[in-house]
């Protein structure tokens, strides 16, 4: 949630109206986190502690819309298409306005998130993150330890050097190769284009995994809501400082 005013966030939750809500932060008081506060400053009430004579006030968070589904081939990983292609909202009967996390490209298929978290998909899709994507991808040919040694140690593309993060062969059949592939950057074609840069084309592509939600036994073009778990477990990745520690077990 972006900060506001503090005599708006009052006013809201219900403390009068907003220039009543004024008189109370001129009287000192209101503070935020801790320290008086003053007319005209603005708070996070999602984030920071805002009090009334020393007594928290509290604000129901947004309730947002977080959305999984297996995407299919052929589908466009956007809300609408001027062709009249299928789209991934298409998909999804639910109404309101939900937003894909990233894309996967026409040909590929797999996992894609979609929700109305603003916060969450900037944080998902920004490279400085670091936040994993793993694709089960078929490719032409058997890759030697060389090539894979390599994919793994990086390659240019467009004058920039990239790599996978982790690659294992997970069957080898006559001519073509299953490989499982890690990587942290979501450029356009970015996995098709580092395997055929080394001779194997994609065949078939399909994400499994991002950052902590797995794909699982969704099949194409099924969809659900993400389950409270893993909602927590996608806010603890963009906000690390707040995973809870694990109980450490007491011996015996």
């Amino acid at each position: 949630m972006k900060k506001q005013r503090l005599q708006k966030i009052l006013a809201h939750v219900g403390y009068g109206s907003r220039r009543s809500c004024e008189e109370l932060i001129t009287a000192g008081r209101v503070a935020v986190d801790g320290e008086v506060a003053t007319l005209g400053d603005q708070a996070d009430p999602t984030e920071q502690q805002i009090t009334l004579d020393d007594k928290p006030i509290r604000v129901a968070r947004p309730q947002h819309i977080y959305v999984m589904l297996h995407k299919p081939r052929a589908v466009i990983s956007t809300v609408s298409d001027q062709h009249g292609r299928r789209t991934v909202r298409d998909l999804i009967a639910l109404r309101g306005r939900i937003y894909p996390v990233g894309r996967l490209d026409a040909k590929s298929e797999g996992l894609i998130l979609l929700t109305d978290d603003g916060q969450l998909t900037q944080q998902l899709t920004h490279p400085k993150y670091k936040h994993p994507r793993v694709y089960r991808v078929l490719v032409s040919g058997n890759p030697t330890e060389q090539t894979l040694a390599e994919w793994k140690k990086g390659i240019v593309l467009s004058g920039k050097r990239v790599r996978c993060d982790a690659i294992e062969v997970e069957q080898r059949r006559e001519r073509r190769t299953w490989l499982r592939i890690t990587v942290h950057e979501g450029r356009k074609h970015l996995v098709r284009r580092l395997v055929a840069a080394l001779g194997h084309p994609v065949q078939r592509l399909i994400r499994v995994q991002m950052g902590p939600i797995r794909l699982g036994n969704l099949k194409p073009g099924e969809w659900r809501h993400l389950r409270p778990r893993e909602v927590e477990a996608l806010l603890a990745e963009i906000n690390p400082e707040k995973k809870k520690p694990r109980k450490r077990k007491k011996r015996r």
